[in-house]
């Protein structure tokens, strides 16, 4: 770079460290976080990821900046710190959902809905995967069964759904963290009707509320952001 990280005005410092401090380390921890959590692969947060690879590259050319100025050591291991910590987060928001992906490849496959949340680069991923092992199956297993039983998504010919394809389990249970209020939900997952008010069975969060509930009735407060997973 044209000048050293020792050149570096107050101003120009203090730049940097809004920029690195900006919320989206905390919204790129949230995504891992809700990623994590959730039953099912979510949307994949293209934008977010963009940005924080951005800032990923300003911080590691920074740190090179204060190695090379010979600036104080102690100031260039907080910033080490900041990178490494926006890097793990990165890779772990990535990891968590490839693990999913290998878990229920089929399944996104086969759901337009599931693949349209994968990245570009996803999508090869779960095509490359499907492909691959497939052809392993059917190299050892599947070639040496009888011919009614030689499908990888069914036990045989006969089954009518894709009985071997495991699926999300949306019912599990899950710990959710209010951010923006929710609209009004009945437990079983129903909407709002106009007899909302006569049942006792609905349920309604509020910013700061923390709450353990099945995934499914709340999965639309997740995607539009008004709750997050713990």
């Amino acid at each position: 770079m044209a000048s050293g990280a020792g050149d570096w005005s107050a101003e120009q410092i203090d730049d940097y460290e809004t920029l690195i401090s900006t919320t989206d380390v905390e919204l790129l921890k949230r995504a891992w976080r809700n990623e994590k959590a959730s039953p099912e692969i979510l949307p994949f947060e293209e934008a977010l990821v963009k940005r924080a690879k951005e800032q990923i590259q300003l911080m590691e050319e920074t740190v090179d900046d204060f190695a090379e100025s010979g600036h104080d050591p102690l100031i260039a291991s907080l910033y080490q710190m900041d990178l490494d910590r926006a890097q793990f987060l990165l890779r772990s928001y990535l990891r968590v959902r490839l693990q999913k992906i290998e878990k229920f490849m089929f399944h996104i496959w086969k759901m337009d809905t599931y693949r349209n949340r994968l990245s570009i680069e996803e999508e090869k991923f779960t095509e490359r995967c499907i492909r691959d092992i497939g052809k392993h199956l059917e190299e050892t297993v599947l070639s040496k069964l009888p011919d009614n039983y030689r499908s990888v998504l069914k036990q045989s010919i006969i089954s009518e759904e894709d009985d071997m394809v495991p699926e999300p389990q949306l019912d599990t249970f899950i710990v959710a963290k209010c951010e923006r209020a929710t609209r009004p939900l009945y437990l079983d997952g129903s909407r709002q009707s106009a007899s909302f008010d006569s049942r006792n069975d609905h349920f309604q969060m509020v910013p700061g509320d923390l709450c353990i509930l099945r995934y499914r009735p709340f999965q639309e407060e997740l995607m539009s952001g008004n709750i997050s997973l713990v």
